[in-house]
């Protein structure tokens, strides 16, 4: 793909400042940056490399002052060099449309227009795919499941039955949506399986990280809500509700029944118990244990969590510990030595 700067000022919102005929052919890093790249410049840290990049075009935001070098300013560098990486990269579809001759579907599969299903795709009997969507080779989807628009399947996802994805969709490699909640009732020392007949709901525009782990509900709806991003490695229990636009990164695990609030941020390696309430916009620091529910609007990090500042002047004073410990020895000696020597003695509690 080849756009002149001028066009691409156009496609990404700013003002371009320089020679309007310049091809563009690709996006890089400054540092990286060939002739007929764009880069974007908006961590002044970076400032120097403005006059040594070899790109055609540098993306700056408004405070960049005037240069030699042809740019685009616009309000938001990050947010511009964005879609110019979509605008280039974002067509992009790792399977051609049709389905591959070693899928295999199941009876009263449907598929919309434009659907790619790769090789050794599984899709099971009565299963609907939206148009535009595409499965990547190894993907396992059961029966009952709905698939909407321009969703992106990477390989070796399992969609269990009657799963539900909205548009928009991203589940990356390895992932387990609908596999069965951890659920067992114990008599005599015995684990006897609880039946998981629920299922889950991923509404729009959610992106699933690799290998992580979505459980069906034991009754009712397990539900990560629209615009809600999840890394790698997170495993989301039983009937949990994730809500709208949250961050959930590596390693969280969230327990059972919890309900998560709408843009709520939990850290890397955050642990929630069960049937807690995370309110809206919290955000738990990475490593974070919560083990009651959270109102709206806070910052906790720790173990057991606590609000964040707390939690700094906590862990400021563990680390203080072994020298106030040493101390305090010292001082009880101090206290004994001075007894001895001026024969005083601790009186016992009847007076004696």
């Amino acid at each position: 793909m080849e756009i002149s700067l001028k066009e691409l000022a156009a496609r990404v919102g700013g003002t371009l400042e320089g020679d309007a005929t310049l091809p563009v052919r690709g996006v890089a890093g400054i540092s990286e940056a060939r002739s007929e790249d764009v880069t974007f410049l908006a961590n002044p840290r970076f400032a120097d490399w403005l006059p040594r990049t070899a790109a055609a075009a540098v993306i700056v935001g408004p405070d960049c002052p005037p240069t030699d070098r042809t740019v685009i300013r616009t309000r938001d560098p990050y947010e511009a060099f964005r879609r110019a990486v979509l605008l280039f990269y974002g067509n992009r579809r790792p399977v051609p449309p049709g389905v591959h001759p070693s899928a295999q579907l199941g009876a009263d599969v449907a598929l919309g227009a434009d659907v790619a299903i790769g090789p050794q795709v599984v899709i099971g009997a009565r299963s609907r795919i939206g148009d535009g969507t595409t499965i990547m080779p190894g993907a396992v989807i059961g029966e009952d499941v709905r698939i909407g628009r321009d969703c992106l399947v990477y390989p070796h996802v399992v969609i269990r039955e009657e799963t539900e994805l909205g548009d928009g969709v991203i589940l990356h490699a390895g992932a387990v949506i609908g596999d069965d909640g951890f659920g067992f009732l114990t008599r005599n020392a015995a684990h006897g399986k609880m039946p998981q007949v629920g299922r889950v709901i991923i509404e729009s525009d959610v992106e699933i990280g690799s290998n992580s782990c979505i459980d069906r509900a034991t009754l009712g709806v397990t539900r990560v809500r629209r615009g809600t991003r999840i890394d790698n490695l997170v495993q989301i229990g039983h009937n949990v509700d994730v809500g709208e636009n949250a961050i959930l990164c590596a390693q969280v695990g969230i327990a059972g029944s919890t309900k998560i609030g709408d843009r709520v941020t939990l850290g890397g390696q955050a642990g929630l118990v069960h049937y807690i309430e995370i309110g809206d916009d919290v955000q738990v620091g990475a490593q974070g244990g919560v083990t009651k529910s959270v109102p709206g609007g806070s910052q906790v990090s720790g173990y057991p969590a606590a609000p964040h500042q707390l939690a700094k002047r906590m862990y400021a004073a563990l680390r203080r510990l072994p020298e106030a410990l040493r101390e305090l020895r010292r001082l009880g000696e101090r206290v004994a030595r001075l007894e001895r020597e001026t024969g005083d003695r601790p009186r016992s509690g009847d007076g004696e």
